[in-house]
């Protein structure tokens, strides 16, 4: 009998458990830090969330829901916190960084997304936690980094947005600069704080030593822009907003049917020529202003008027089947809610439902954009309520219910 393949293995729903046995302290609050340490939860990571007793999170209150922001366990919480254990503690008191100290002895990672300085003022820097756990990797998300002259600057994503260069080609000639529709450059942030984390994880795990990371949202976005800086760098061009047309080439972007909007990427010579055949309009492949790559794109205009033209006589599922059968790369343009019940989704198990038990109602949240052939993230637990896991790990300190009400009444927890 023949043993298949590894690579034809497929994951079959095991929970991942890459990172099974790494304790991390989880400061953040919001999005970047927050969906950083949501993908190291995915991977079977101990995830202890530090809140402000007072009000936790400042996620805890947004969302479109008012009745969970009132729980303080809303949407935009949700999202990114299953799997986690919540702490409540105050780190602007002496007994709270007294606790958090007992904490960091025993923990593989602590996260923040203060401002930079902020950690080292509570007198809970990198070098004095480090001195309490040398193999300590401690990691600083913030707006611009850990020097230079913006560092004290506060930044949300949508400054971030703007400074970056990402609004100046999001957009057309019209509209731009235009804010990309959801917080991009937090969770660009985020997973590249998730990576760095993870690449001194197993640094330390060879050499017995930890180290501080910086994190840059401004950088981390920069980075992922890619083509925009490097046509720019390299060759001199200066990027400019075309809207839903791709830059490298044409036909590619955004196009009309008779219903909807598809996209059709029709990039290479070959993928032109079967479009324009299964259009019906094979006559544009032998046009000078469109015969090669370069012409193609210097016409555009004129281009996408001929396609949309011919694309208007049937619908948007229709072209977008046809030319994927025929290589050509096609897609409807779709709604959230659309995509979100497509059965490729359904059949990547993407979304995840979870329940309180308290409360009975389900919960969907997002996993990661990757499954091991073995096994796949998963978040075992919903999100933590503020302050649920408090007794519990302080009494693994040590620390017992007559001395955590004290604790209680000094605001400490």
């Amino acid at each position: 009998m023949n043993t298949p393949d590894k690579s034809d293995r497929v994951s079959n729903g095991t929970p991942a458990e890459l990172l099974s046995g790494v304790r991390v302290l989880d400061l953040t609050n919001v999005l970047s830090g927050p969906f950083c340490t949501y993908q190291m939860t995915l991977l079977g990571a101990e995830v202890i969330k530090i809140e402000n007793p007072t009000l936790g999170d400042l996620a805890r209150q947004l969302g479109a829901d008012p009745v969970a922001n009132g729980k303080l366990m809303g949407a935009s919480f949700q999202a990114q916190n299953a799997g986690k254990k919540s702490v409540t503690l105050n780190l602007k008191t002496e007994d709270g960084k007294r606790i958090f100290k007992k904490l960091v002895a025993d923990a593989d990672v602590v996260v923040e997304n203060f401002r930079p300085g902020v950690m080292k003022r509570l007198g809970l820097g990198y070098e004095v936690l480090s001195e309490i756990n040398p193999k300590l990797v401690y990691c600083a998300i913030s707006g611009f980094g850990q020097d230079g002259p913006l560092r004290d600057k506060p930044a949300y994503d949508q400054i971030i947005q703007g400074m970056s260069g990402v609004m100046s080609v999001t957009g057309d000639e019209i509209s731009a600069p235009l804010r990309v529709g959801y917080p991009v450059c937090d969770t660009l942030g985020g997973i590249t704080a998730a990576f760095a984390i993870v690449s001194a994880l197993y640094a330390t795990s060879r050499t017995g030593q930890g180290r501080a990371i910086d994190v840059s949202m401004l950088d981390s976005t920069i980075v992922s822009m890619g083509w925009i800086v490097s046509n720019y760098l390299l060759a001199g061009v200066l990027p400019t907003p075309i809207g839903n047309q791709n830059m490298t080439a044409a036909p590619s972007g955004t196009f009309n049917t008779a219903d909807s909007p598809i996209n059709i990427a029709a990039n290479k010579q070959d993928q032109f020529e079967t479009l324009c055949r299964l259009i019906g309009r094979e006559e544009l492949i032998t046009d000078p202003r469109f015969s090669d790559r370069e012409s193609r794109k210097d016409n555009r205009t004129a281009l996408n008027e001929e396609l949309n033209q011919a694309l208007a006589t049937n619908s948007a599922h229709h072209w977008a089947e046809l030319l994927s059968a025929a290589g050509v790369p096609a897609g409807i343009v779709m709604t959230v809610p659309e995509v979100l019940d497509h059965p490729q989704l359904h059949d990547r198990r993407l979304i995840q439902e979870l329940c309180f038990d308290q409360d009975a109602y389900p919960l969907r949240v997002v996993r990661s954009g990757f499954r091991f052939s073995d096994c796949e993230p998963t978040a075992k637990t919903p999100p933590p309520r503020l302050g649920e896991h408090t007794a519990a790990i302080l009494e693994s300190l040590g620390i017992d219910e007559s001395e955590r009400t004290v604790l209680r009444n000094r605001n400490v927890i």
